[in-house]
């Protein structure tokens, strides 16, 4: 919308300035009409941009509290003349330097893929239909909405009906029939059935919109649980570190009576130990390059978050059709039933007639018009489309009848049995079987069919090659420990032999969902069978909150209106780009590619990433352990701080930042499991403990032999050093030769720092008794936090005894059998 000078142009091209034209269903706008439109501010332009501006990236980057707490630390040593301690502020530069590179680099990266999955609406202009983005739609444009399409500004209908589903806006999910002169709620998805639909509120005015815009005034944008985790540690420590600095600062100068200059040094070193400054910044820049590594393999990520939630995946659940399958689906020869009544004449001269339309709804229906469509002179008064909640389509002929084809048992009901057995035998070979039959009344799909009305005539199979990629892609996950559900509208007899052939493990557990009804059904099924046939869209999403329930992470894959409401409820949803517009708005992940076999990709990044966060989390927080503990002790105790800031970050660079950074590029292929900070706190706490017992004890050695400060520190710097390496030794078990070498190159460093650059890490060369002192605190250290380690893992171990225990039930068998 153009931004106008003075009062009079801007109510000129107001939105008001434009009324309101009820242009003809099948004319539509001119393009002059819409571009005037467009020009006052009506197009239908989204409330929110997918992603960051780039201005806002920068300034989140630059403007946080620790940068600000840094910006003082280095006024603070610039007034005392510490210039050479400024070292750190170089390092925290260059890390908001890399964090704005990188996150730019991925938001240029989504953008890039979100132009090119931007779904495009039929709409009528000048009397001919025109594909346009959803943005450049405008009010008063009229737009054919058919089934999978998503609902994308508040309209009503003005030719045609179809069945929508509002659950993603209203949280009903019962379909609903819309009829001419009807509103359609934008957010709302066609599940059946086509219609032509006015645009009445567009852009912000739009009912999802507003909802949108009311959302984001009340509601924080949802955080996964490592970035929670991230946050509140980032709070408490910024809580704790001014009043911490202003004590620490005094009892040096006031109690120990240090010079100011020596006083500030200590304090803005010890400060800077408690600060994670790489932390914050390795997460977001790993979860970028994620991004970035993701579309490299034509997967869009629309939810940061979710990369996390990969990491933690043990359940995926798939559907037959796209994932196990070939998209595209074959029609076979009909199966006759009764020969006498219906010979395969009539079945044939039914089926031309049937699907004599010019193009398919959904894939089932295209493979049936290739194999039957031919030349007919009967005329079809009416159509029941075909719903993921019936599983049948209905046809009525002027003087021929009315036909129904769709799921057997569904479309026979309580009759079912009659034709079990020969939909048996085509459903253990695999074949989708759908039942031409002939109906004794006009269908409604808003009420059941009446099996007693119903003649069957013929079964239809059909058939959906294995992908070639999908044994292999099922077995990497049973390697990999996480468990597949297949969840299928299909007969369960053919989704399983299907799963079967592909090498789903367990594919011979399957059940027909139509004997789930309560919670409690679903909540067994889910722990006993691996396939689920005959599933409605509410079944499917009552599955995974089941498997969530019951202590699962789930992904779920989908490509159409029937996978929406699973999709959103999974706690990662992945959609296929050639499947609905409804689906791709509502998951995390899409597949550009609709390729399933990029999903073990999919997930090993996730772990990779997270697992690489932690460990890296891990190297950053033995340091702010230990700068914790030591401040409080030099705060209860008369004790200087043994450290000066060029020294710490030096110690910080070599045994936390570099190595952290080649850690996060590590392939790393385990399932997460646990809470984020828990598992790094239980791995960091042995470090920072042995840092702390260790540097204590050198200070009595130091109080005992009045060793110098600057020895002192120097001791402290080369002990931390030391115990710095054998955490990064720890934390990149088990080793491979890129990790043995990144220990190697660090602890190098750490010696030429020592041996060849000491002045400038202000290092100086030790006394006899000094030297000796630091050896044996150095193979102490060693032994320490071994013992250390070894009490943890031992107390790892107690603790999942007693889970063990009390899960079985027997965590107090001993106090139950009375002797007496």
């Amino acid at each position: 919308m153009k931004k106008h000078k003075t009062q009079q142009e801007a109510l000129l091209y107001s939105p008001q300035a434009v009324s309101v034209r009820e242009a003809s269903p099948d004319d539509g706008l001119t393009d002059d009409e819409a571009l005037l439109r467009r020009e006052h501010g009506l197009a239908n332009t989204p409330v929110e941009s997918p992603t960051k501006t780039e201005k806002q990236i920068v300034l989140q980057h630059s403007l946080t509290f620790f940068n600000f707490i840094f910006v003082i630390l280095a006024v603070c040593l610039i007034i005392v003349g510490s210039y050479k301690d400024l070292f750190f502020l170089v390092i925290a530069i260059a890390n908001t330097l890399i964090g704005i590179f990188q996150e730019i680099r991925s938001k240029r990266t989504i953008d890039k893929m979100t132009l090119m999955s931007v779904h495009k609406y039929t709409a009528i202009r000048s009397g001919k239909k025109q594909m346009i983005p959803s943005d450049l739609l405008v009010r008063d444009d009229i737009v054919e909405f058919g089934p999978g399409d998503q609902i994308c500004a508040d309209a009503i209908v003005v030719s045609g009906s179809a069945q929508l589903n509002e659950a993603l806006v209203t949280g009903e999910a019962d379909q609903i029939a819309k009829a001419e002169g009807d509103a359609l709620l934008s957010g709302s998805f066609v599940v059946a059935g086509r219609c032509r639909a006015r645009l009445t509120k567009v852009g912000a005015q739009s009912y999802v919109s507003r909802l949108t815009i009311e959302a984001k005034k009340n509601v924080r944008m949802a955080k996964s649980e490592m970035m929670q985790s991230l946050t509140k540690l980032i709070r408490v420590i910024g809580i704790a570190l001014v009043p911490m600095g202003i004590a620490l600062f005094m009892k040096q100068y006031f109690v120990l009576e240090m010079p100011v200059k020596s006083a500030v040094e200590s304090t803005v070193a010890a400060l800077i130990g408690m600060i994670p400054e790489g932390l914050f910044l390795l997460t977001s820049v790993a979860l970028a390059v994620s991004v970035i590594r993701l579309s490299r393999r034509k997967v869009l990520t629309q939810d940061m978050n979710c990369i996390e939630t990969l990491a933690r995946v043990d359940v995926l659940c798939v559907d037959k059709t796209g994932t196990i399958t070939e998209e595209v689906m074959k029609a076979g020869d009909p199966v006759l039933l009764a020969e006498k009544e219906f010979p395969m004449s009539r079945v044939k001269s039914v089926l031309s007639a049937y699907y004599n339309l010019p193009d398919g709804e959904n894939d089932t229906e295209r493979a049936m018009i290739e194999y039957y469509r031919g030349e007919t002179d009967w005329h079809c008064r009416a159509r029941v489309p075909f719903t993921s909640a019936t599983k049948w389509s209905a046809a009525v002929f002027e003087g021929q009848g009315s036909y129904v084809i769709g799921a057997p048992d569904f479309i026979m009901g309580a009759r079912f049995g009659l034709l079990k057995e020969a939909v048996d035998v085509l459903a253990a070979s695999g074949y989708r079987v759908l039942l031409l039959a002939q109906y004794d009344g006009i269908p409604d799909n808003t009420a059941p069919l009446q099996p007693s009305r119903v003649y069957p005539m013929a079964l239809i199979p059909l058939t959906n090659r294995i992908r070639p990629d999908a044994p292999d892609t099922f077995r990497y996950f049973a390697e990999q420990g996480v468990t597949v559900k297949v969840i299928s509208g299909d007969n369960p007899r053919t989704v399983a032999e299907v799963a079967r052939q592909a090498g789903i493990r367990d594919a011979g557990k399957y059940i027909d969902a139509a004997r789930l009804k309560e919670d409690e059904d679903y909540a067994e099924a889910v722990e006993k069978y691996t396939v689920f046939g005959r599933v409605t869209p509410d079944q499917k999403r009552k599955l995974v909150r089941a498997l969530q329930a019951a202590g699962h992470t789930v992904a779920m894959t989908g490509d159409g209106v029937n996978d929406v409401l699973a999709l959103k409820d999974a706690d990662c949803g992945i959609a296929m780009a050639s499947g609905s517009d409804a689906a791709c708005h509502v998951a995390q992940l899409v597949l550009m590619d609709s390729n399933f076999r990029s999903m073990p990709y999919v997930v090993g990044e996730g772990r990779r990433v997270i697992n690489n966060i932690q460990r890296a989390a891990t190297l950053f927080l033995v340091k702010n352990i230990f700068s914790f503990l030591l401040s409080l002790f030099t705060l209860l105790f008369n004790l200087p701080y043994p450290l000066v800031p060029i020294q710490l970050s030096m110690i910080s660079a070599l045994t936390i930042g570099v190595p952290a950074f080649f850690l996060a590029l590590e392939p790393n292929r385990e399932r997460i499991t646990g809470r984020f900070m828990l598992n790094v706190l239980r791995q960091a706490l042995p470090g920072g403990l042995a840092n702390l017992a260790v540097v204590l004890l050198l200070q009595a050695f130091a109080a005992a032999f009045t060793f110098p400060n600057d020895q002192l520190c120097t001791m402290a710097a080369a002990i931390l050093s030391g115990i710095g390496l054998l955490v990064l030794f720890e934390v990149c078990r088990p080793l491979n030769w890129k990790r043995g070498g990144v220990i190697g190159a660090m602890a190098l460093a750490v010696i030429l720092c020592f041996a060849a650059f000491g002045k400038v890490f202000d290092f100086v060369p030790l006394t006899d008794g000094g030297g000796l002192v630091l050896g044996v605190l150095i193979l102490l250290s060693y032994y320490l936090f071994r013992t250390i380690l070894w009490a943890f893992e031992q107390l790892d171990s107690l603790i999942e005894t007693i889970r063990k225990k009390k899960e079985d039930g027997t965590l107090f068998s001993a106090f139950d059998d009375d002797p007496y």
